[in-house]
């Protein structure tokens, strides 16, 4: 392996400013930024849009999709099963 070539791997501060959560890992963004952390060392930090703290997916907020009711539509809207191939309207 050639030298010189890996970036900088170190401990970044990532802040979520939406939730108010803040989490140490291991990262190569940079930041002007500096933090001090719950050990007493100061850490460069990033201040992120969403993260698994305010994720809808992951907070469980997430809206899901109502599929039972497009499907009752669909066959109210085209008369039954889909495939039967009635061509047109839907008898009354």
């Amino acid at each position: 392996m050639q030298q010189d070539k890996q970036p900088d791997y170190h401990p970044v501060v990532f802040r979520d400013r939406a939730a108010g959560y803040a989490f140490l890992t291991r990262s190569t963004a940079v930041s002007d930024q500096r933090i001090e952390w719950d050990d007493g060392e100061t850490y460069p930090v990033v201040d992120v849009e969403i993260s698994s703290e305010s994720h809808p997916f992951y907070t469980g907020k997430a809206r899901t999709v109502d599929t039972e009711g497009r499907v009752a539509r669909f066959e109210r809207r085209y008369g039954g099963a889909a495939g039967q191939g009635t061509g047109g309207d839907a008898p009354a």
